[in-house]
């Protein structure tokens, strides 16, 4: 698949944006980290809230959230989440002959707020078709969508049919059965989105989301997802 000149900038990017990655061995990180949420998957969805446009069925037990549904959903934390922070998990496509296993769209919300309801975001309700999103103001991570063809990032403004178009490339994409290994830093202006150590999208905010809900967002699809962290990240020194 060809990579686009975009995707080159955001390779080099990577090399200086390193600092910012989270790394397996914590006391490595330049800055202080502390855990503030997570998730093992042993104990239900109670932290969690689903929105499912034709059912399907997402659980959370033995240490894997399973998501397998034949059309639109969206997995909120509903714990909000303020910055500077750093969240990881990993998400592996399943591909095994069934019905839904489609490979396409591990795609995340962060920062999310609904301008219809700014101080809760589950006031109002959504049933997991895409367009009922245009109303949130969050950022937007499209990975492997559109059957497995694009990789987006996309910042939403809170207006219906209203959703900007930050980069765009056609690679890298998921391959089936595959872990990726996701790290999303919020960090002031700073937005970056990594997937198995390489910088896929990397933004410059100038007016940032910095705190609200994130959520995992697919479509037609069967993923199994573990290891949910999120660490609070130190103000930097000067």
């Amino acid at each position: 698949m060809p990579t686009t000149r975009r995707t080159f900038g955001a390779l080099a990017a990577g090399a200086a944006l390193a600092a910012l990655a989270p790394t397996a061995n914590a006391s490595a990180a330049p800055r202080h980290r502390r855990l503030i949420a997570h998730d093992d998957f042993r104990h239900g969805l109670t932290r969690w809230a689903t929105e499912l446009q034709d059912g399907g069925t997402v659980t959370a037990s033995r240490g894997v959230l399973e998501i397998d549904v034949p059309s639109g959903a969206t997995v909120w934390f509903r714990q909000r989440l303020e910055g500077p922070y750093v969240l990881a998990y990993t998400a592996t496509p399943v591909s095994e002959g069934r019905a839904n296993d489609r490979v396409s769209d591990l795609n995340n919300f962060w920062n999310a707020t609904d301008v219809r309801s700014p101080d809760d975001l589950f006031a109002t309700p959504r049933g997991g078709a895409l367009d009922e999103y245009d109303h949130l103001t969050t950022y937007y991570a499209g990975y492997g969508a559109n059957y497995n063809t694009t990789t987006r990032l996309r910042r939403y403004v809170g207006e219906p049919g209203v959703r900007p178009l930050v980069l765009d490339y056609t690679e890298p994409l998921l391959v089936p059965n595959e872990p990726n290994r996701v790290r999303i830093v919020s960090d002031g202006s700073t937005v970056r989105w990594w997937n198995n150590g390489r910088l896929v999208f990397g933004y410059t905010d100038p007016q940032p989301y910095t705190g609200g809900h994130f959520a995992f967002r697919t479509v037609w699809s069967h993923f199994r997802i573990t290891d949910f962290r999120v660490w609070r990240l130190a103000p930097e020194h000067p």
